[in-house]
């Protein structure tokens, strides 16, 4: 297990969020505001992200198991038995890892703009060769490509910037080590049909890499689910519209 670095805050019930790629714990700035009053919330930085080390696995690669397990570690230490566990992105796949492993400890399931199928032999491709690309020329490049799908063009200027921010600040390292490993994950649609938990599943209207047909299809297959669209958001919904995002995830709260 990586020793993480975490964010741990309030008192109450848990709830423990988990960032996506390539961003760190303060993603979840808004959520720790809003939460903080009634719940136990816990954002750990995962493995090669913001403050906490990175520690490959075979071939340079972080399996999304190795995330998940740093997530049961981290609550273990803090003595915390059971809880809601939320995650975005790349966050989401391992929460379903998660689930996959440990379902006996979790209450809660949140999966914002994420999917569920495992990678076709062209992402493997793609991941791969970005995850080279990122070792040779920094984070910088990628974080200007991307940053229009991650958050949308029309968001605030401050939540772009803290978008680009924690894209540029990433080591490199660790963000090929997931992209790697990331490119090796099962395929969870089947594990979706058997949650048992009340699960909230939510997508920024305008999300390019997770659309809201995925978000959807997710929603259809998980029993006790209901969907939350955000309407004038794409990748990151939880940042470009925190009230929206933090109304749906109180209603999950409160079930």
């Amino acid at each position: 297990m990586t020793a993480a670095a975490y964010t741990d805050q309030g008192r109450g019930e848990a709830l423990i969020l988990v960032h996506g790629h390539p961003f760190d714990r303060s993603m979840w700035d808004p959520q720790v505001r809003e939460f903080t009053a009634t719940h136990r919330v816990i954002v750990p930085d995962l493995r090669g992200y913001g403050a906490t080390p990175t520690l490959p696995g075979p071939a340079g690669s972080t399996l999304l198991g190795a995330f998940a397990e740093d997530i049961l570690g981290l609550a273990d230490s803090l003595g915390i038995d059971r809880f809601t566990l939320g995650g975005l992105s790349m966050g989401g796949q391992i929460v379903m890892e998660c689930y996959d492993r440990f379902p006996e400890r979790i209450t809660r399931l949140l999966l914002a703009d994420t999917f569920p199928a495992a990678e076709t032999p062209e992402g493997k491709a793609a991941r791969n060769a970005m995850a080279d690309r990122l070792l040779r020329e920094g984070m910088k490049g990628y974080a200007d490509e991307v940053l229009d799908k991650m958050v949308a063009p029309y968001a605030d200027p401050a939540v772009r910037s803290h978008v680009h921010r924690m894209m540029t600040s990433t080591a490199p390292e660790g963000a090929a080590a997931a992209l790697r490993g990331r490119a090796e994950r099962p395929d969870y649609r089947d594990l979706l049909t058997r949650i048992t938990v009340p699960t909230l599943v939510v997508v920024g209207e305008d999300d390019e890499f997770t659309p809201v047909a995925d978000a959807e299809a997710m929603h259809a297959a998980i029993p006790d689910s209901t969907l939350a669209v955000i309407p004038s958001s794409a990748h990151m919904p939880n940042l470009e519209q925190p009230e929206l995002f933090n109304a749906a995830l109180w209603g999950l709260l409160e079930r």
